[in-house]
């Protein structure tokens, strides 16, 4: 098939990869400009080695994109991590329209993080949809989906990276073969079931240690490796990765005050918390560094019995200074 690939980053690449490595012909690639001082985009680099139409295009809802799409004559176009809007009258210009990619099991977790929400949520399962794009945000259509089931240690990096990357990528071909041949169905989205949740940044990720244990595990693992839950600590911010959850099952098991240090391992800091203790394993402090947590706390001197700050003593303490 004759295709175009818009799209950007690491999943734009491998979705093109993939169409190119089984013989389908990649008429243009359209990804967005990079900012000044932005890391390449992948994609855009792939389509450049390639020898590959390129345009970077500031949005898709100009007719110099519209008229791009047109003169390519292509049977399909392939949305592939796109946050730019399209318009219908973008998106039903090739043959047999348009196919989406989306980190979620539609019309669950609309919105730009599809993937941590349902970790810090506590779901068991979440997926990957193909759907045909709309003027609504993820409300299309649904072509075809693939769920994941979510493990209790499972991470925002874990889901993504082992299961809704590699899974998006082999249902991209397969939506697009069932289109092309007139074999798929598309099936209007449920709005009684539907859902919207917005970004996942850096309010959201701040850990309460007044909340329950399995709330701030849910948490910190939803938002590992990005962005990254964080607390503040002697007076400085940092960011936690690598939680273990143990339960408290009996009185005599409570091993201290929400939020203080209950025990330093070798690598880990284990903190008790609202039924339970967490076990953290990795920190990062604000400059970027990681450090095992064990390490973190031994170079800034914390001991059994000291306190992560919560939410709430954080803003008693500015309300006092």
């Amino acid at each position: 098939m004759r295709i175009a690939i818009i799209g950007q980053q690491a999943f734009g690449k491998s979705v093109l990869e993939a169409f190119l490595a089984r013989g389908d012909e990649v008429a243009a690639v359209f990804c967005a400009p990079e900012k000044p001082g932005a890391r390449p985009d992948p994609l855009r680099l792939a389509a450049e080695e390639r020898g590959l139409k390129l345009f970077q295009l500031p949005n898709l809802k100009s007719p110099a994109a519209e008229g791009a799409l047109r003169a390519l004559d292509v049977d399909l176009a392939v949305m592939a991590y796109v946050l730019q809007f399209a318009p219908q009258s973008f998106v039903n210009i090739p043959r047999h329209g348009t196919i989406q990619y989306h980190p979620s099991l539609l019309p669950l977790y609309r919105g730009p993080s599809s993937i941590n929400w349902p970790i810090i949520k506590g779901d068991r399962q979440t997926g990957l949809t193909i759907f045909r794009p709309t003027d609504g945000l993820d409300e299309g259509p649904v072509i075809l989906q693939k769920t994941v089931a979510i493990g209790p240690n499972d991470t925002l990096g874990s889901i993504y990276f082992d299961h809704l990357f590699p899974l998006g990528v082999e249902a991209m071909l397969e939506a697009a073969d069932l289109v092309v041949a007139g074999h798929h169905s598309e099936h209007v989205q449920d709005e009684d079931l539907a859902s919207y949740e917005g970004w996942c940044r850096e309010a959201e990720a701040r850990i309460n240690w007044n909340a329950h244990a399995e709330a701030i595990h849910n948490l910190i693992r939803g938002c590992d490796p990005a962005p990254g839950s964080w607390t503040m600590v002697q007076g400085r911010k940092v960011r936690l990765f690598g939680s273990v959850l143990r339960p408290v099952r009996r009185f005599g098991d409570v091993a201290g005050k929400p939020g203080e240090i209950a025990a330093i391992g070798e690598q880990g800091v284990v903190i008790a918390v609202q039924g339970g203790v967490i076990e953290i394993a990795t920190v990062r402090n604000d400059a970027g560094q990681k450090q095992s947590a064990a390490s973190f706390a031994k170079s800034h001197g914390l001991a059994v019995g000291d306190r992560f700050e919560s939410e709430a003593e954080a803003g008693l303490a500015a309300v006092a200074g």
